[in-house]
């Protein structure tokens, strides 16, 4: 459990600070990922005792996957919670499935894919469903109307 917390927080804070930077500070996605990255990386690499070993060795890739993630254009993605959530489905899946991609080539870029697209399925679901729930209070408005 606590090894697990420090990934979920990491993952939510570079996808979401990634998203910040790219889209608020106006530095775009590459830039902001590159930069953050590497001030996380510099951090642990500078001081390795902040975490013990397997998280320092492991919280750089996170954050860079995670980074990933926040690289999602803003036409993709509705508001920053939905990032955050994309965030926490990225932990997720880093934590659950460590081995699920070795051999493949860029586990990290599929992993934040798949976030992704987990989030903004959701995001339609809630869209459709809103817009249904509005369909049937106007139809039963309507059908009040002329009753």
């Amino acid at each position: 459990m606590l090894t697990i917390l420090p990934i979920y927080l990491t993952s939510i804070f570079g996808a979401f600070l990634t998203f910040l930077v790219s889209t608020k500070y106006k530095q775009g996605p590459v830039r902001a990922s590159a930069l953050l990255t590497l001030v996380v990386s510099g951090l642990l690499y500078l001081f390795p005792e902040i975490f013990p070993q397997n998280l320092t060795q492991q919280i750089p890739w996170v954050f860079f996957g995670a980074s990933f993630v926040g690289m999602t254009s803003s036409k993709l993605t509705r508001n920053y919670t939905s990032i955050i959530f994309a965030g926490i489905v990225f932990g997720f899946i880093y934590t659950v499935s460590p081995t699920f991609f070795n051999g493949y080539g860029g586990a990290l870029g599929t992993a934040a894919c798949i976030s992704i697209l987990v989030i903004i399925g959701l995001n339609n679901l809630i869209r459709l469903s809103k817009a249904s729930k509005k369909k049937k209070v106007l139809l039963k408005k309507v059908s009040k109307t002329y009753s």
